[in-house]
């Protein structure tokens, strides 16, 4: 429940009145202030003005150092932690305690550690303990039949055809697969679904700057195509190009926004990138979206 406004002339608490109610001596009010931990307004006479936020982030710092948190990282964390909320964010709807050595911070859809920005998830737990978040490599096929599937359907020399029999090999000799469909892409430079499954393929096979070239192809040929903007963005990330990587999946969540693991990996790479709180964001939108499908 958050206090009733402040006594101080023109709003905010006096250091007295927030000593009083967090139980701080007024001494270690001054010492967060001095660190710049928070920054009150002065009143007419140099008297400090604590608005909630300061309360919150005082509320905070206090419950660190009962934990044995260290003053110079409660301080790193916490001021990392005002830079990672969104201007329309509030800190009032944080929880931030330390969970043993590490400084945890919840909204009550996701935890995260503010010193560094990682992203932690118990739904991926092993033991019941939270763990990092990982991206999830998960390539998808873009199989658009041209009739039946059977090898050698209309003509086993065009285009079609081969994409077809490239189809019907893959699981059994993916490298007959991956030739067949690049013999489709040279007889007909436009067959998007062969350059995506093409793509995929190369990219299995640890050639993810030759996939970033099909995939980019099928783009260009089907803008809408939300699969191939969605693998785009798993071969920039393995190229370490998260800036774009990120473009990718945001293009493929545009397409398509049930696409639950380019959620995921938005967030995983915005992680990397020191985007915390666009991370938080997607990430919730990927356990909303998985939420959604269990019900």
């Amino acid at each position: 429940m958050k206090p009733s406004p402040g006594t101080e002339p023109g709003g905010g608490y006096g250091a007295r009145e927030v000593s009083e109610m967090l139980g701080l001596p007024v001494a270690h009010l001054r010492a967060w202030v001095r660190s710049g931990l928070v920054l009150p307004e002065r009143g007419p006479r140099g008297q400090m003005k604590f608005s909630p936020e300061d309360l919150t982030l005082l509320r905070a710092a206090s419950g660190l150092a009962g934990a044995r948190i260290g003053p110079r990282r409660i301080e790193r964390a916490l001021s990392r932690l005002r830079e990672q909320i969104p201007a329309t964010g509030s800190l009032d709807d944080l929880e931030i305690s330390a969970d043993g050595t590490r400084i945890v911070v919840t909204d009550g859809s996701a935890r995260w550690q503010p010193e560094s920005g990682q992203i932690l998830m118990d739904f991926a737990a092993v033991g019941g303990e939270c763990v990092p978040l990982a991206r999830k490599r998960d390539l998808k096929r873009d199989l658009t039949p041209f009739g039946d599937q059977t090898p050698g359907a209309r003509g086993s020399g065009s285009a079609e055809g081969w994409y077809e029999r490239g189809c019907a090999l893959e699981s059994s000799d993916p490298g007959a697969a991956a030739d067949a469909y690049r013999r489709s892409v040279t007889l007909d430079p436009t067959l998007a679904d062969a350059h995506v499954n093409l793509g995929r393929l190369r990219h299995e096979a640890g050639d993810a700057g030759e996939a970033e070239t099909h995939y980019r192809q099928a783009l260009t040929i089907r803008p809408d195509d939300a699969t191939a903007a969605f693998n785009l963005g798993v071969a920039l990330e393995d190229l370490r190009r998260d800036s774009e990587a990120i473009e990718a999946y945001e293009r493929a969540v545009e397409l398509d926004p049930t696409h639950a693991d380019a959620f995921f990996n938005l967030a995983g790479a915005c992680e990397r990138a020191g985007r915390a709180a666009a991370a938080i964001r997607y990430l919730k939108a990927y356990r909303a979206l998985t939420r959604s499908r269990s019900q």
